[in-house]
């Protein structure tokens, strides 16, 4: 996840690259093996998620980050729900 985001946008068209993204609320839990992570952005109605092995740092509210992601469709319950799954985040 510490690729640089030039070279993975050009590997993979529906990349998105956002640089400077506010955050508003950060969250983890546990889940099988894995800690889950969910950020909402300033300005933007879908949660990005992530996860890890271990146990990422909180995000505090205000912190900016730079992301790439793309559009994720998950279904709970038979229900669709939009999200943007991240495949690089860093501290801006």
């Amino acid at each position: 996840m510490h690729s640089d985001p030039d070279k993975l946008l050009k590997k993979q068209s529906r990349l998105i690259h956002s640089d400077n993204m506010k955050v508003i609320s950060h969250t983890q839990r546990e889940k099988d093996d894995w800690f889950i992570n969910s950020i909402m952005i300033e300005n933007c109605e879908v949660p990005f998620k992530y996860k890890r092995k271990k146990r990422y740092k909180t995000l505090t509210k205000g912190q900016r980050v730079n992301l790439t992601y793309y559009p994720e469709i998950e279904k709970i319950a038979g229900l669709e729900f939009e999200y943007m799954k991240v495949v690089r985040i860093k501290i801006s």
